[in-house]
């Protein structure tokens, strides 16, 4: 893996908006940044996407132009950035996928807003999400209205980290911690648990009135907190700057990190790096979270 922030572009407004976010980014950690934009020849004459519907020869100028557009602009509006742009052919994914594997973060864009009143993460970016190697961005564009879909604010709001208890992954936390440290922001970790359903037997092992043992959410909620407060420990004493609030949560954690996300800088969370016997797949959470949090998304494989 090489120290670099990658961003993948199509052309979108959004992938225009991920450029920025990987330009700021690989300023603030003092590392070059690398554009690269996947291209295939089309074999029928209709458009792609965001390619125009034309011949080869002009569909390889589109191609070619996209990066460089976009890598002079991001020169021009930050003088210090080191910066290469790369046109590479092939098929989108395994491109960004081999781009990722080669970058410390991979930064995509997702679609605007959708109809149900969240966001559209194409197959594209899920598909190398659920495989990348690496740390792997959600950027958002701003809503559609004629402007500049780049964000004009430095993204150094909170960092917001989804965490489970289960399987509280060093990688995960050392990611958010790292990224509270780097940008001087508060931190706020969120763990969502809910009640053993076992827990409304009764003695004879049959089932209650559906009511948990009185007292008992009180329990579980304490055991929970602690919990938290323990894992995260050795990574306060190895961040003491960063400033912490912790949340351990009644319920799903999906809704309660994409509350978290408003106005916040960064969401953090993360997918375990296995092949299910389905093949690799993303869990209902982070589905949930790179669908509807407001705020840059980065999914982070561990163990």
């Amino acid at each position: 893996m090489s120290r670099i922030i990658t961003a993948g572009l199509d052309g979108s407004r959004e992938s225009l908006a991920a450029a920025d976010w990987a330009a700021r980014e690989s300023l603030l950690r003092d590392l070059p940044c690398r554009l690269v934009h996947a291209w295939e020849l089309q074999s029928y004459n209709y458009p792609t996407a965001y390619a125009p519907s034309v011949g080869p020869a002009l569909q390889r100028n589109w191609a070619e132009r996209v990066p460089r557009e976009a890598e002079e602009d991001l020169r021009r509006r930050y003088p210090d950035l080191r910066i290469s742009a790369d046109q590479v052919d092939g098929q989108p994914v395994p491109v960004l996928l081999a781009a990722a594997a080669d970058a410390e973060l991979l930064v995509l864009g997702s679609r605007g807003l959708s109809g149900i009143g969240g966001f559209m993460v194409g197959s594209v970016a899920l598909s190398v999400v659920a495989r990348a190697a690496n740390p792997v961005v959600l950027v958002r564009a701003e809503e559609p209205n004629g402007s500049d879909p780049r964000p004009t604010e430095p993204p150094f709001g909170e960092v917001v980290l989804g965490l489970d208890l289960r399987r509280p992954a060093d990688a995960l936390l050392e990611f958010a911690f790292d990224a509270a440290a780097r940008r001087a922001s508060a931190l706020t970790v969120v763990h969502g648990w809910t009640v053993p359903a076992y827990y409304g037997l009764d003695a004879g092992f049959g089932y209650t009135s559906g009511a948990v043992t009185p007292g008992l959410g009180g329990e579980l909620a304490v055991q929970e907190t602690i919990g938290l407060t323990d894992a995260l420990r050795p990574w306060r004493e190895k961040f003491p700057g960063v400033e912490v609030t912790e949340k351990s949560v009644s319920g799903g954690a999906a809704h309660h990190l994409v509350e978290a996300a408003s106005g916040a800088g960064l969401v953090v969370i993360g997918r375990r790096s296995r092949d299910s016997a389905i093949g690799t797949h993303l869990g209902p959470v982070a589905h949930a979270v790179m669908h509807h949090a407001a705020a840059p998304v980065v999914v982070v494989p561990h163990d």
